[in-house]
């Protein structure tokens, strides 16, 4: 598992898994605005809103996506 910076064209989704690196927790994605340059995300219990530069994007290796589709329920598989 990697971190990368969030490019100045890049895009956050809502529901996606980021680094909030002020205090090195992972939270997700609650919200996304490149004009006003925040990202408000929920994280432990409590929200949290702050300057898109201070998340990080994570990056899962090939081994590591196999693994966790792997890992799923015979429901959310498919078959």
């Amino acid at each position: 598992m990697t971190f990368e910076s969030i490019p100045p064209d890049g895009k956050v989704f809502p529901g996606e898994y980021v680094l909030h690196e002020p205090t090195n927790e992972v939270v997700m994605c609650g919200a996304f605005n490149r004009d006003e340059d925040f990202i408000r995300a929920i994280g432990r219990g409590r929200s949290v809103k702050d300057k898109i530069s201070n998340f990080k994007k994570i990056k899962l290796s090939a081994d590591e996506s196999r693994q966790r589709r792997k890992s799923r329920c015979k429901g959310c598989s498919g078959g």
